[in-house]
């Protein structure tokens, strides 16, 4: 479960790619409502897809591949009764995919920039491909790792091309598009995931399947698309790692990383551990209910992104820190109370959270970087929220087996959260910065 691609395409320079278009793309794709709706996507070899559909492709695919990384945690229940696995076992297999994401997005992030958009999202729907099928047939944990690791790579090679690729379609509909499909994706993949193992046959198999034939059917669009950057050297380069802290980002950042690492580490709670608590507090074994909190908190995500895009960034860091604490605090006093009520309306609030937490951590720090700086501050950003997301995870399962057990785990872990978004909050009061009243570069 990702919402990586929040506010902008961590790979693109869009100044660049404005003028960029090659020769089989018909004129640039640029900025604004001109570029929007001018020829482009218009092969001179062949008839593309125009640039709005070819949009709607590209937001889609992120709503695949998020849709396909929270497919499985309705699953793990299943998985966990037919291989004998405990908690530690779950929580690894979703921390892996988190640390695979962030190697796809820190070597292979730009890489779009130098071989093409449509280049990489192939091989990235391939790859995704390929891990649906071991997913499919996996025997045991061992498949289930080698698929995770192969769609996370895949994923944060990909989510590069996608963003940039929609800013370099149209800007502010790309910007805004790139802040709401992730989760979309994320919360579609656990309610649906949910009901096929339900209600369907096969359900350790069909979700993967019909998953295989969205990315084949999603390839063939992106064959028919027009691409718009043209090829240039240094694609091995380009590889190579790059994360820089600018002086003029370090104080905002103090006050972006607790949040961020606060809303990533309540995903991979939801992520790895949601479903357990949700059958736990309801009584009930039903796989929809396991996925329904993810879905929940991604969903609230998504409504509260398109909600706030036009608030300041301090209004929307605010909104975010504090409907965080509300929201986990009820989530933890639900819990102690047994109540699933409060569980699911805490999740909702901590979902407002979520959404408005990343997007305002983001947007305080992105506008203070240079043109040359934001590729290197934005990785900066996800090994922050992918860190949040995977290593708390990963403890919590070992806590869960080796100490207080799963509500003790869930009311600790929630605390953590709870104090990492009372210093964020406190160090906004303190010297938070005021940023523009949109999305960066919008």
């Amino acid at each position: 479960m990702v919402m990586t691609n929040l506010s902008v395409g961590p790979a693109s320079d869009p100044a660049r790619t404005s003028d960029a278009a090659p020769a089989d793309a018909g004129p640039a794709v640029g900025s604004g409502p001109a570029a929007a709706s001018g020829p482009a996507g218009i092969s001179a070899r062949g008839r593309r897809l125009p640039p709005n559909v070819a949009l709607y492709v590209l937001a889609s695919i992120t709503i695949s591949f998020l849709a396909a990384s929270s497919a499985p945690t309705p699953l793990y229940a299943v998985y966990q009764a037919e291989w004998g696995f405990d908690p530690i076992t779950t929580t690894v297999v979703f921390g892996v995919y988190a640390v695979a994401v962030l190697l796809g997005l820190l070597t292979m992030g730009k890489l779009s920039d130098h071989v093409g958009r449509r280049p990489v999202l192939l091989a990235a729907l391939a790859a995704q491909a390929v891990s649906m099928v071991v997913f499919a047939t996996a025997g045991g944990v061992p498949g289930l790792l080698v698929a995770r690791i192969v769609q996370g790579l895949s994923t944060g090679a990909a989510l590069g091309a996608i963003g940039a690729g929609m800013m370099d379609i149209d800007r502010p509909r790309g910007t805004i598009t790139n802040a709401v499909v992730p989760g979309i994706g994320t919360a579609t993949g656990a309610l649906v995931s949910g009901l096929v193992v339900q209600f369907l046959p096969a359900p350790t198999h069909l979700v993967y399947l019909v998953l295989l034939a969205v990315f084949a059917l999603q390839a063939v669009a992106v064959a028919l698309m027009g691409e718009t950057v043209t090829r240039k050297p240094g694609a091995l380069a380009s590889l190579a790692p790059e994360i820089k802290l600018p002086r003029a980002v370090r104080r905002p950042m103090l006050v972006a990383a607790p949040v961020l690492f606060a809303v990533w580490a309540l995903a991979g709670l939801y992520g790895s551990l949601g479903p357990s608590l949700a059958r736990q507090l309801t009584g009930s074994g039903s796989e929809v209910l396991g996925g329904m909190s993810l879905f929940v908190l991604a969903g609230v995500a998504a409504v509260s992104v398109v909600v706030l895009r036009k608030a300041t960034t301090r209004t929307v860091m605010l909104t975010g820190i504090l409907a965080l604490i509300a929201g986990v605090a009820l989530t933890l006093v639900s819990i102690r109370g047994s109540s699933a009520t409060g569980f699911f309306v805490g999740s909702a609030i901590a979902g407002v959270g979520f959404g408005s937490g990343f997007q305002g951590g983001i947007r305080t720090v992105m506008p203070l970087a240079r043109p040359h700086e934001s590729s290197g501050v934005l990785s900066l950003l996800f090994v922050v929220s992918y860190l949040g997301m995977g290593v708390p995870a990963v403890v919590a399962g070992f806590l869960v087996v080796h100490a207080g057990g799963l509500t003790a785990t869930a009311q600790e872990y929630g605390l953590a959260v709870i104090v990492l978004a009372a210093f964020a909050l406190l160090g906004l009061v303190r010297g938070g910065r005021d940023g523009a009243a949109v999305l960066p570069g919008a």
